[in-house]
């Protein structure tokens, strides 16, 4: 259980900016999430971008994200006990690769007075902490990450400044409408079925197999599966699923942020994870899949959906979310350095 006390709980960073009323602290209780909810919605609306969790979808990631230990991971600013920002960070291998992913948000109202800086130099700290604690998280393969969006143009020099580089680009892709939409025919032998409970673990383990084939792929856990069928937009009769007699062939997991699309003002759904496993590519099926999950979010009220690309996916996603009127709304760049020297 977390410590609330105030002397546990504040930490003290040597970088920190001259700003009265400023302080750092560990995450106290579950009050702070709906805090960190609101800063993040600001710094969404603010830099144009197309995610706003809400306070619950924030707690489920948090609470079963892999590599992650809240009381260490987590670092908070606020003024005058306002929270204006945090960082957090976590541990994955990806290919053998220890790769240490950081994460921060600066309330627009604050920017560029050096909270930004103090927080991610902290982050560094922490994972080099992380490594030295446990010799297989470190090493000369070590790395940071840290994804921006292109609209975040403070965060970019940030980073360029602290030495990281680009070493991978993303697409945010949007389908503007989804009035013209009409789904594919499903290839020969395939077919969609509704979602059970039962079937949730072939799903996954099948989403799981098929993206191994992708770019350091990071083999998805038990606390993935929980934080997933335990977040609370959760609605399994969304997702396409395709079946080859007993076996699941790909999907499609389609969600309604029911918070976000209050905040951003929009209709929309968003195709998560989109997946067809060896043995059923090259047959037409991902369009098939997709078209369906497009008409089932049309018919459910949205007027149009989303999903993320890697820039250089090994399996032609990006030809075919465009073959299916998909076009790039937004970029974003996957900066790194090495975790030491």
């Amino acid at each position: 259980m977390t410590d609330t006390t105030t002397e546990t709980l504040e930490v003290s960073l040597p970088d920190a900016p001259g700003i009265p009323g400023l302080r750092f602290r560990r995450h106290a209780d579950a009050s702070d999430w709906a805090a960190i909810a609101e800063a993040w919605r600001a710094a969404s609306l603010a830099d144009g971008d197309d995610y706003a969790p809400s306070a619950d979808n924030i707690r489920v990631e948090a609470e079963n994200r892999f590599g992650f230990d809240l009381g260490r991971d987590l670092l908070l600013a606020e003024i005058d006990g306002r929270i204006v920002g945090f960082a957090d960070g976590a541990i994955a291998m990806r290919d053998g690769r220890p790769v240490h992913h950081l994460n921060g948000v600066i309330h627009p109202d604050v920017r560029r007075r050096g909270i930004g800086r103090s927080l991610l130099r902290w982050n560094e700290r922490r994972a080099r902490g992380v490594a030295a604690a446990d010799p297989g998280l470190g090493g000369p393969q070590a790395r940071l990450d840290v994804w921006v969006g292109e609209v975040e143009t403070g965060a970019i020099a940030l980073l360029e400044s602290e030495g990281y580089v680009v070493g991978r680009y993303g697409f945010m892709m949007i389908r503007p409408t989804l009035v013209d939409v009409a789904a594919d025919p499903m290839p020969d032998g395939l077919e969609i079925r509704p979602v059970r409970p039962e079937h949730h673990r072939a799903i996954w383990d099948a989403d799981n197999e098929a993206f191994r084939d992708h770019f350091e792929h990071r083999e998805q856990t038990e606390e993935d599966y929980t934080a997933l069928f335990g977040q609370p937009d959760l609605d399994t009769s969304l997702w396409q699923v395709a079946w080859a007699g007993d076996e699941v062939a790909g999907s499609v997991q389609s969600w309604i942020w029911a918070h976000e699309n209050e905040t951003l003002g929009v209709r929309r759904g968003w195709l998560e994870r989109i997946s067809v496993r060896r043995p059923w590519r090259r047959r037409g099926l991902a369009r098939a899949l997709i078209t369906a999950a497009l008409v089932e979010l049309r018919e459910r009220g949205m007027d149009d959906a989303m999903l993320g690309v890697d820039a250089e996916n090994p399996t032609g996603a990006l030809s075919v979310y465009e073959s299916v009127g998909f076009r790039v709304k937004q970029r974003s760049s996957g900066y790194r350095k090495p975790l030491f020297g």
